[in-house]
């Protein structure tokens, strides 16, 4: 190797190799290896910039573009040697150019550009790729809530408000929210794609490049829809990271609540409902337990992504504008709540779709902890009498039914009759059934079977 093959590419002001522990310390390396592709493509796409302005001949753009097609492919098949002691990826791969072709050409590589907006660039195009995989994801799971959704559309199951039953629903009301919540997240992955779709490509170290790099045309080769307007905020902000790990975070929360309801409705103290085998686990102890393990830890999964927004939070919280190391920090929590919440997705997605629903259980629980209330009192509303007067009056009957250790739709009819004359003449019995209940939420949004049956249709219309 030559001396200058052999010159630390960050330069020759400081003269003393890093140490190991600076070296280990400072390494980017492993956790840079998804963006490495991305990184490939910007520099191809900076080699045309160069060649345009006239620094590198038709020969001399070949052989650069040769050796970084043959770097390319080294990392898409996994047989590229990584360096740790180079750095990062973007060093890494120069150092490869280094070895490929004479040294006075790969130095020219990185003529017109700096290693702080390399990493915005590679960054924000891996972010492009991963909303969309994460929107697919998303996707697929709405249509398996859909899916489900129309298998148990006429399943009833209690509401509950602090834990506590409330009013009888359709499951079917219930899994839609979870598409709603979905669509909700959709989008919020979308906008994040949407502002982190901007070139930061010829921005510099800092205050642009000193050589009259066509931004626009290295953005359109890119693939980027724009580029961005200010050279500083372009390398010295990372809000497009904060942006995508919010969205997934807040996706986690609900993928969360959804894993909570499984994990609740799989108790044998409800019954609910039964994961799917390969999705439950047994105990190494216990020759009696199915512990919903896969649910329990797609909710620990929305902690976690808690903790890297807030950590990326506190990164970037105070920092002087401009370029700084810290950001170097912010790439792992990044790429893992991406990974994760791939993961989480599918795990999700499989959990949902083999899932069995007891029916029998379910609206056997509707009916309980005097989940009729509601309607009852609101039967004695439409008689006229003023729903506060109507609420207390029902609240005095639950307390009278609670002391007897019945429920309220145990009651006797005459017993009914008695305390609410209103209802005296009313056809059939006081107390509203199930379907009754059920029924009478009909307005847009609400559980009534016909609006449940009308979201369904269009949101399967909506997502496809």
């Amino acid at each position: 190797m030559s001396h200058d093959a052999a010159r630390p590419l960050w330069g020759s002001l400081v003269q003393a190799p890093l140490t190991d522990v600076v070296v280990e310390l400072s390494s980017s390396t492993t956790i840079d290896a998804p963006l490495a592709g991305h990184d490939v493509a910007a520099s191809q796409a900076h080699i045309d910039e160069l060649k345009a302005l006239g620094l590198l001949d038709d020969h001399a753009a070949r052989q650069l573009a040769g050796a970084l097609d043959t770097i390319g492919e080294q990392i898409a098949t996994g047989a590229f040697s990584w360096d740790e002691a180079a750095e990062d990826v973007h060093m890494n791969v120069e150092a490869a150019v280094r070895q490929a072709v004479p040294h006075e050409l790969a130095g020219q590589l990185q003529a017109g550009r700096s290693r702080n907006e390399e990493i915005v660039t590679d960054e924000r195009l891996w972010l492009l790729a991963a909303t969309r995989r994460l929107d697919e994801g998303m996707r697929t799971l709405q249509r398996t809530l859909l899916r489900r959704a129309g298998d148990e559309i006429d399943t009833v199951l209690p509401a509950h408000t602090h834990t506590q039953p409330a009013q009888p629903m359709l499951l079917a009301h219930h899994l839609l929210a979870f598409v709603e919540m979905l669509d909700r997240d959709r989008g919020r992955m979308a906008d994040a794609a949407r502002r982190a779709d901007r070139s930061p490509a010829g921005s510099g170290a800092a205050v642009g490049s000193g050589l009259p790099i066509d931004r626009e045309r290295v953005a359109a080769r890119l693939g980027f829809s724009g580029i961005t307007a200010n050279s500083l905020d372009a390398i010295g902000d990372r809000d497009y990271v904060l942006e995508l790990v919010a969205a997934c975070a807040i996706t986690f929360s609900h993928l969360g609540r959804l894993a909570s309801d499984l994990v609740l409705w799989s108790t044998p103290y409800l019954g609910f409902a039964r994961l799917p085998d390969g999705f439950a686990t047994g105990s190494s102890m216990l020759p009696n337990k199915r512990n919903p393990d896969v649910a329990e830890l797609i909710r620990a999964r929305a902690a976690r992504a808690n903790g890297a927004l807030t950590a990326l939070l506190g990164i970037v919280h105070g920092l002087p504008l401009g370029y700084h190391r810290d950001f170097q920090e912010m790439r792992g929590p990044m790429l893992e709540a991406v990974t994760s919440l791939e993961l989480c997705l599918r795990a999700t997605d499989g959990m949902v779709a083999g899932t069995t629903f007891d029916r029998g259980s379910m609206r056997s629980a509707a009916g309980r902890g005097h989940a009729l209330a509601t309607a009852l009192a609101e039967r004695l509303v439409r008689a006229g009498v003023p729903f506060r007067d109507a609420h207390w009056r029902v609240g005095e009957l639950v307390a009278a039914a609670a002391t007897r250790s019945l429920d309220l739709s145990d009651l006797a009819e005459a017993e009914l009759r008695a305390a609410l004359p209103e209802l005296a003449d009313a056809p059939g019995p006081p107390m509203p059934t199930l379907d009754q209940a059920l029924a009478a939420a009909d307005v847009p949004g609400g559980t009534a079977p016909g609006r449940v049956r009308e979201a369904l249709i269009a949101a399967k219309e909506r997502i496809g």
